[in-house]
């Protein structure tokens, strides 16, 4: 079951950078309804499914779809829409990409509840249609010249990186991180992406040109997104087991739950390019940070079982308005920092900074929660039958699952308060990581100019004299030359 999940995760993140920069060559708009078609069979195909093999390769193929249709919807925007505009239309798809995730989960959720799980495919299926029909009409074909051949030893060492670091980071809170299956894809990984570095910085056509990541733009709206996903992605791994095994709700109800945070990300999003035209880029970014901070240390503090959800509603709250304030002005930053020939490939890097940074988040966060909780939970279990204990400290699922007779009172709320002390753990960690996020933006976010075309402005300003000390060095690619 569990692979149904990751075949689709992996393949969507190793194939995003080398198909966002197909879209660039071969033109946005075939790319996409290519992409589109290859998504629409491949839940057509994975609601039919009478074999778990093809449902495998359903969600392979969902995958590659996936990767060819986000980097376009955003590099359409990005190539298409004048600077006036640029920043409230990343505002709307950025609030459809932050807050549309965990609406589509409800109504995944609620098709599961009233049908069955053939059902989950019907959404896509009816939304690939859709997009079909509206991109026909909407969507102008834009395509770059783009010198030079197509980057294939770039993008194989990226696929090797990319599926590495992701299969590690998802195998790693089940196995341990020095297990074979999680150590050997990460040391794949980390070679591939040595190789990867190496030979980006020698080419004259690279994927991604790695020294573009020296302009402010790029690299604090890449680490912003990876932290904050990444938070984001711990958040929800928390969440979940706390409104379903704690509260004792449905998978409906839990869902439910998360949506104030899901809508208050999608105003938020639709508000921050008002707040950067008004404060300047780098201040909106920052305010979104520390909200989302606060948001996250209420939920450290103020979670109890007994408090139930209103002990967490306030940090969920905050969580969504601070997440949508910092994200549209990340987004641009990242898009507005490389040229108009490669707005694919940013668009693509800012998808894969979102994946790798949840995938992160949900590793790191999720491995203190079960730490914090096995630990809590060993004082609490005195007296209590070791075959009874030791079935309780493997997760608080399987301590509210078995039947202890006389001692499940105390196993309950053991792993109930457990469970409570894990979270604080977890979540006060992610406010030390989202705290020194935030000190980074401070000195290294983007300049801070109040001006409704400030990221445009300095993209261009920081990639002309990053140009200029290329030359210098003589390490300018040629075409990063002629993006300027």
């Amino acid at each position: 079951m569990l692979w149904i999940i990751n075949t689709y995760t992996l393949t969507l993140a190793a194939f995003l950078l080398p198909l966002g920069a197909l879209g660039d060559r071969l033109g946005r708009k075939p790319v996409f309804n290519i992409g589109l078609i290859i998504f629409g069979v491949a839940n057509v195909a994975a609601a039919a499914t009478p074999v778990m093999e093809v449902m495998l390769a359903a969600r392979l193929l969902s995958g590659i779809g996936a990767a060819m249709i986000m980097p376009v919807t955003l590099s359409v925007i990005t190539s298409s829409f004048p600077d006036k505009e640029r920043s409230k239309a990343i505002g709307m798809w950025t609030a459809v990409a932050g807050g549309g995730g965990l609406l589509g989960m409800y109504l995944s959720a609620l098709l599961v509840d009233v049908t069955s799980w053939r059902w989950l495919f019907a959404l896509p299926i009816v939304l690939t249609i859709a997009a079909l029909l509206i991109g026909a009409r909407a969507i102008a074909n834009s395509r770059e010249h783009a010198p030079g051949r197509f980057d294939a030893l770039g993008t194989l060492t990226s696929i090797v990186a990319t599926v590495g670091v992701t299969f590690a980071l998802h195998e790693a809170p089940s196995l341990g991180w020095t297990d074979p299956i999680v150590l050997i894809p990460l040391i794949a990984a980390v070679l591939a992406t040595i190789a990867f570095i190496t030979w980006e910085l020698r080419t004259p056509f690279p994927l991604l040109d790695i020294r573009y990541f020296r302009t402010r733009g790029l690299s604090s709206g890449t680490t912003l997104l990876l932290v904050l996903f990444g938070v984001q992605g711990g958040v929800s791994l928390v969440l979940y087991p706390f409104f379903q095994v704690v509260l004792g709700w449905s998978g409906l109800l839990s869902t439910l739950g998360l949506m104030p945070m899901a809508l208050l990300m999608m105003f938020a999003s639709g508000l921050a390019p008002h707040v950067a035209a008004r404060l300047g880029v780098r201040a909106c970014m920052v305010t979104g940070l520390t909200i989302a901070t606060t948001g996250l240390a209420l939920m450290a503090g103020l979670v109890s079982a007994e408090g139930g959800y209103l002990s967490v509603l306030p940090g969920l709250t905050a969580m969504g308005l601070g997440a949508g304030l910092a994200m549209t002005p990340s987004t641009e930053a990242i898009t507005s920092s490389l040229p108009r020939e490669q707005q694919g490939v940013a668009s693509a890097l800012n998808d894969l900074t979102r994946e790798l940074g949840a995938a992160l988040g949900i590793a790191l966060l999720g491995g203190l929660l079960v730490a914090g909780y096995q630990n809590a939970i060993a004082s609490r279990l005195t007296g209590v039958p070791e075959d009874l204990a030791a079935t309780a400290r493997e997760g608080i699922a399987n301590a509210n699952s078995q039947n202890a007779g006389t001692h499940t009172e105390q196993i309950l709320t053991a792993a109930n308060e457990a469970f409570v002390a894990g979270w604080q753990q977890a979540m006060w960690v992610g406010v030390a990581v989202m705290t020194v996020l935030l000190i980074f933006i401070l000195y290294r976010g983007p300049k801070n100019t109040p001006t409704r075309y400030v990221e445009s402005t300095e993209a261009q300003s920081e990639a002309t004299t990053e140009t200029l000390t290329m030359q210098h060095e003589g390490q300018c690619p040629e075409s990063l030359i002629r993006s300027q």
